[in-house]
């Protein structure tokens, strides 16, 4: 499909706008959404999220770290919103597909798995764009299979401004690029989670005259870790625990710019982070790649990275916002990556792309107007394929139909489905309907995609 087809393809799906995608939506969705309304009267907030790479659960002091200090990232959980049941996806890739789309990644995916994002697919900087904002990306792309695909870039997929490297940092090194153009090839990974932070904030600084949206996707703490001499060695954490306080501290610069520029009032920032660690040394093992050491802790959570238990993808996650968001507050309500495009299009005036996604907004929730979230049921894939389904407290691995309640048993200790027949069957009624309607969106990755099993 030639460039300018796409555009107008893609121009006319978000001229449609909310409303069509609200019929779209299951009824549970559409009731979420409407409970979750919040009034537009008020000046677009500027947004930021702070998006972490392999990163556990209980990595920040305010998660419960003992051996890493977070005094920033701790400082924005005290004057905002402490998100307990906040969800990303199992792997990198498809978790930045996830919250680019609002969609869980087979839904969207140009691979059917999510390491690339379909080039059809409406992104959250492409409703903000549409609305008015400013945006930018900077640091980890990973939703173009690791290259430069035409149709599935940065500056394709809505964003003004572009700074970082398409892929991950396996090898030990990384190629940047400014908007298309190389920049440098590096393997000094100590220098990209300051580097990273200085393009945001110059972004901030350039657009301070109106709305903005920056996505700063840390290349770190995903292997090859390290961090600069400012931190090497003075966390408790290993060199992994270095490269987390490195990024509490650039946390806090972004933080201080907006403060600076008296945009604190009229600014939401998010940090969350797109899955669990590499490894959990709560498993009591622990792996190095490359020679440098990448074990993080889930805290009270089992598994890590590339499972569906729930420390491979139940994530920290903190909201900050001075003017929009009430201090002291702490919400276990189910919550995920893919309610950010719904939830920011409604808090900036965007339009939901029309053919209805899978994210609920959450704009009553982040300013406490609701107690409660928009939703009640987690889907959990990796791979494509749906593992594991959540409604409540109650969670179940569809293939073994083992039973779990994270009410009481939030380490997935004890399988509960011989005493709970029952909510075994409904669930695995919820399954199947996840089976049959979260199938790949035709106008997004085809007809012949869209017919493939999930």
């Amino acid at each position: 499909m030639k460039a300018g087809h796409l555009l107008n393809r893609r121009g006319f799906l978000k001229a449609l706008g909310a409303g069509t995608a609200a019929m779209a939506m299951p009824a549970w969705l559409r009731q979420a959404g409407a409970e979750g309304s919040v009034s537009r009267s008020q000046k677009k907030p500027n947004i930021v999220v702070v998006f972490t790479d392999d990163q556990g659960y209980g990595d920040l002091s305010c998660f419960g770290s003992k051996t890493i200090r977070t005094p920033r990232i701790d400082a924005m959980a005290k004057q905002g919103l402490k998100l307990t049941s906040f969800y990303a996806q199992p792997v990198c890739g498809p978790s930045r597909s996830a919250l680019l789309s609002g969609c869980y990644p087979p839904r969207v995916a140009a691979d059917g798995r999510g390491w690339g994002l379909a080039g059809k697919a409406v992104t959250v900087a492409e409703v903000l764009k549409d609305a008015g904002y400013a945006t930018a990306c900077i640091g980890k792309w990973d939703v173009s299979n690791r290259r430069d695909k035409p149709g599935m870039m940065p500056n394709d997929q809505g964003f003004d401004y572009y700074f970082g490297t398409w892929g991950a940092n396996d090898g030990g090194g990384v190629s940047l690029v400014r908007n298309r153009e190389p920049v440098e090839r590096t393997r000094d990974m100590a220098k990209l989670t300051g580097l990273y932070t200085d393009e945001a904030i110059k972004f901030i600084k350039a657009n301070k005259a109106k709305p903005f949206f920056v996505y700063l996707a840390h290349t770190m703490a995903h292997v090859v870790v390290d961090a600069s001499e400012k931190f090497k060695g003075k966390s408790k954490g290993d060199l992994y625990g270095d490269v987390i306080e490195e990024i509490d501290w650039n946390t806090g610069r972004v933080l201080d710019a907006i403060e600076q520029l008296g945009l604190a009032k009229d600014t939401i920032v998010l940090f969350t982070t797109d899955n669990g660690p590499w490894c959990n040394k709560e498993d009591k093992y622990r792996k190095s790649h490359g020679g440098h050491l990448a074990t993080g802790s889930t805290g009270p959570l089992r598994g890590s990275k590339t499972t569906c238990w729930e420390g491979g993808v139940r994530v920290p996650a903190v909201a900050w916002g001075p003017g929009r968001i009430p201090a002291g507050r702490v919400n276990g309500g189910i919550m995920g990556t893919i309610d950010l495009l719904p939830t920011f299009a409604a808090l900036g005036g965007g339009k939901l792309p029309a053919y209805g996604i899978d994210g609920v907004d959450q704009s009553a929730l982040l300013p406490g107007q609701a107690d409660k979230s928009a939703r009640d049921r987690w889907f959990y894939f990796h791979n494509g394929a749906l593992m594991a389904v959540r409604k409540g407290q109650w969670k179940l691995f569809v293939r073994s139909k083992e039973l779990y309640n994270l009410e009481t048993d939030l380490g997935e200790k004890t399988n509960a489905a011989a005493e709970n027949p029952e909510k075994v069957d409904e669930l695995l009624k919820l399954a199947d309907w996840a089976k049959s309607n979260l199938q790949p969106i035709p106008e997004v990755v085809g007809a012949a995609k869209s017919k493939k099993g999930t």
